[in-house]
């Protein structure tokens, strides 16, 4: 690859449709919970926005739970548009379902409302159960976030780490990961680890979503996604390894006030649109590092953060209906509603 050839990647990082487990309020993290009528909605209109970004995605990623699954396969089917004027379907990944993308397991509290409690104690329940735990028959603990950190490096070395390696690609990945809340959050994290942080910029316009930390951009609401670019020169490659050993990790102020801003906020970074028609070859099977491997000479940049856009004008349907469980064997709602064309 010549000196001053660049690569690039495309990152989406997506939080499922709305689920049945989300109205009733009740921790669902292996509990395979079901989509609404109204995730279902938001699923859909979610694919259909990115396709209208013109985005060809490379890659579709999703935890092989059923909400994710669907929401990853809306996305999916939204791509599959007639190219031209002879109707063509244009070609789409599959969607890679993997149990290391799943939420996290909330043990013994799975289904159940954060602030239920028994009666006969004055303790949340939450509490009330790590205090329990080691007395109560058949109670399963909660997830740990070194478990979930564990599942996410190993997602990151077997599927990313090798897109972001390999130096022969001749077009920019786009990738869609399609998963949960914590465990979104807890992937991000992860990637951040590996990135020179003198190199992670805000878009122009963000700056005030992003209120606390980097390792904290803040939750992912139903459909919500993170945007992130990366893009890499050699010239960038060699010079980040002399950083690496002559500076100092940037500080969130630093960041905050300018410091790291991209080329003016990100108006004169082209960021192409994946010209890959036909289905990724994914690449499996890196070895699993003992710690973080950084991606030296890449530069991120955040583009959105909870992204949505997509959800502008999307009205829960009335009557409970939309809080229900989708059911694909049922007619749309809006087909008893129709009035019959006056012959």
């Amino acid at each position: 690859m010549e000196g001053n050839m660049a690569r690039s990647i495309r990152l989406f990082l997506i939080r499922h449709g709305e689920t049945v487990d989300n109205i009733a309020q009740v921790y669902a993290g292996s509990r395979d919970s079901a989509l609404t009528n109204h995730g279902y909605q938001q699923a859909t209109r979610l694919g259909l926005y990115l396709q209208s970004l013109g985005l060809t995605f490379t890659h579709l990623f999703s935890s092989h739970l059923q909400r994710a699954v669907k929401t990853a396969s809306k996305i999916r089917e939204a791509q599959l548009t007639p190219v031209g004027d002879n109707g063509t379907v244009r070609a789409a990944p599959k969607v890679v379902q993997l149990p290391v993308l799943a939420e996290k397991d909330f043990g013994s509290m799975e289904g159940k409302q954060p602030n239920s409690r028994p009666f006969e104690t004055g303790t949340p329940g939450k509490d009330h159960r790590r205090q329990e735990n080691k007395r109560t028959a058949g109670f399963a603990e909660a997830e740990s976030k070194e478990s979930m950190a564990r599942r996410a490096d190993a997602f990151i070395e077997e599927y990313l780490l090798p897109l972001f390696d390999d130096s022969s690609c001749n077009f920019t990945p786009v990738i869609a990961i399609v998963s949960h809340g914590i465990f979104l959050s807890t992937l991000w994290k992860r990637i951040l680890l590996r990135l020179p942080r003198r190199r992670v910029c805000l878009s122009h316009g963000i700056e005030g979503a992003v209120r606390q930390s980097l390792e904290h951009l803040g939750g992912w609401s139903n459909t919500g996604y993170l945007e992130l670019y990366f893009m890499r020169t050699e010239a960038e490659y060699h010079k980040s390894i002399m950083e690496a050993t002559m500076t100092p990790v940037t500080t969130f102020s630093e960041l905050l006030t300018g410091t790291l801003t991209a080329p003016q906020n990100l108006r004169n970074v082209h960021i192409p649109k994946s010209r890959v028609e036909g289905t990724a070859q994914l690449v499996i099977g890196a070895p699993q590092a003992s710690k973080p491997r950084g991606l030296q000479g890449w530069s991120t940049f955040i583009l959105r953060v909870n992204s949505k856009d997509h959800l502008q004008g999307l009205k829960r349907t009335r009557g409970g209906v939309g809080s229900l469980r989708y059911d694909a064997s049922q007619r749309r709602i809006d087909t008893f509603f129709k009035r019959r064309k006056v012959e």
